[in-house]
């Protein structure tokens, strides 16, 4: 059985996803598709619109076989930890052939050249975008601009595009690792990455969860059967609300700064400002404007807030994304998804956790030999648990719900 590898978040579901999962079993001629997806927190740091269950639901349902959680430390981060954490998880399941990822670009060939040249001139290009950072420019277009003096044939718009940045990434990290997963990638369809725009039946996940927000028909944009779920979770109040965000957020930004001393990223006079901006804003989208500058992008700032809420700190934080994922933890799978499971169980180097009941003792048995990486592996577990109880609190759902949903939620299989 040929496996294809997907780095998603599926926020929602849509038929772009539905495109990139159907394009990319045919481009790799694979006969099942294993998902790495972000949990309750996202890449550009805001929380999910629904749960990581109804998302694995609508993915299942629209045709993947198996999901596996992308732990908060890389989910929740930079592209390179992102797709380093992603790459590593589809290495330690053993049995993923190939992955494929949507682009600008849709080449996969000028991708790997900037890959290279990240791996192999990687000292030069941090020097020099740090001197371009002192001077106003903010990380993407240093490191863009650093990257087409080093390569002059490469365009800076190919460094630039949001999805060509992932997979620059996704194939530097699978330089990194030795992966033997080969590496192929299908051209984007419709709306950009930012965009809010709706191009016929396509829209990006951003213009779909504007679109939710607004009140506005998104049945035509969604797959049917992943439309259903979403409507199901809307209605019982399973995603979030940005009230509730935004009150978490200035329960700890409104005490004391020096609570905010040792937050992951928060340096460089960054306390001051988070607190400042709390103290004026009256909404989550105006707080994160005020914050932002010329040196700190919107998404960074989303990421940093995510940050302050789940108290993630800058020694953990370091200690994760140093280590890498440290067990695979299954959401759901298909009839095939199993075989794939099966497949995987001699294969795989890391412990599989489909019960977090079980989990701890499932650590300690894998790392018997190494009693810090347990520690470690169960602080990064802890991580992942405290951002499924912290997004409990920002769902809109008037019931009363466990916030300890990972012990209530069964893994799904359809």
């Amino acid at each position: 059985m040929r496996t294809v590898g997907l780095i998603t978040e599926y926020n929602p579901f849509h038929n772009g996803h539905l495109h990139h999962l159907q394009e990319s079993l045919r481009c790799t001629g694979a006969d099942a598709s294993v998902a790495v997806m972000s949990g309750h927190f996202l890449q550009r740091g805001e929380p999910a619109l629904v749960d990581k269950w109804v998302r694995t639901e609508m993915a299942l349902t629209a045709g993947v076989d198996l999901v596996l959680e992308l732990p908060f430390p890389f989910a929740c981060n930079s592209a390179p930890h992102f797709a380093m954490g992603a790459v590593q998880t589809l290495n330690a399941l053993g049995v993923v052939d190939t992955l494929c990822f949507g682009s600008e670009s849709g080449e996969v060939a000028p991708l790997q050249e900037i890959a290279r040249l990240l791996v192999d001139r990687s000292d030069a290009i941090e020097e020099g975008t740090r001197k371009r950072l002192r001077h106003g420019a903010s990380y993407p277009v240093a490191r863009a601009e650093v990257i087409s003096e080093l390569a002059p044939g490469l365009s800076s718009k190919l460094i630039a595009s949001p999805n060509n940045i992932l997979g620059i990434e996704y194939l530097r990290a699978l330089q990194t690792t030795s992966s033997s997963i080969q590496a192929f990638t299908i051209p984007r369809l419709g709306a950009g990455y930012h965009s809010t725009d709706v191009t016929g039946h396509i829209a990006s996940a951003t213009g779909i969860r504007k679109l939710v927000s607004e009140g506005s028909k998104i049945d035509h944009l969604l797959p049917d059967v992943c439309r259903k779920i979403l409507k199901e979770a809307l209605d019982e109040g399973r995603s979030l609300d940005y009230g509730r965000l935004f009150t978490s957020l200035q329960t700890f930004l409104l005490q004391e700064v020096e609570n905010l001393n040792g937050v992951y990223q928060v340096a460089d006079g960054l306390e001051q400002r988070l607190v400042d901006a709390a103290m004026t804003s009256a909404s989550y989208a105006e707080l994160a404007d005020t914050i932002k500058s010329r040196h700190w992008t919107l998404t960074r700032i989303q990421r940093i807030l995510s940050y302050v809420l789940l108290q993630a700190t800058n020694d953990e934080m370091r200690d994760f994304l140093q280590q890498g994922p440290m067990y695979l933890r299954l959401l759901g799978a298909t009839e095939k998804g199993r075989g794939v499971l099966a497949r995987a169980r001699a294969k795989r180097t890391l412990p599989m956790i489909s019960d977090p009941s079980r989990a701890k003792a499932t650590l300690r048995r894998f790392y018997r030999d190494r009693p810090e990486l347990y520690r470690l592996a169960e602080r990064m577990l802890d991580c992942d648990l405290r951002a499924t109880r912290i997004y409990g609190l920002l769902q809109a759902t008037q019931q009363k719900v466990h916030r300890n949903q990972d012990f209530f939620q069964e893994v799904r299989f359809v």
